[in-house]
């Protein structure tokens, strides 16, 4: 499953805290680490949200009688048929 953002930043927002919060040097180095890697998915994220969102704006295709819907399995025909 890919994951938003939103939930990236989310994440990343909740190590930074963590690394803020934590007295222990190896506790802030885990977590900052944590947060950088969340910052790097959450660009990737965008990347996908952006891609999906232009790819959905193409051109569609219109559906007249006789032809397939997106769900129906091209190989089988139309459902009611």
């Amino acid at each position: 499953m890919l994951m938003t953002a939103t939930f990236c930043r989310d994440q990343e927002h909740a190590q930074r805290v963590r690394a803020a919060g934590s007295t222990l040097a190896n506790i802030r180095e885990v977590a900052e680490r944590a947060a950088l890697a969340w910052a790097a998915e959450a660009a990737l994220a965008d990347a996908r949200e952006a891609r999906r969102e232009r790819l959905a704006g193409g051109p569609s295709r219109p559906q007249g009688p006789g032809e397939l819907a997106d769900n129906e399995n091209p190989d089988r025909g139309m459902v009611d048929a």
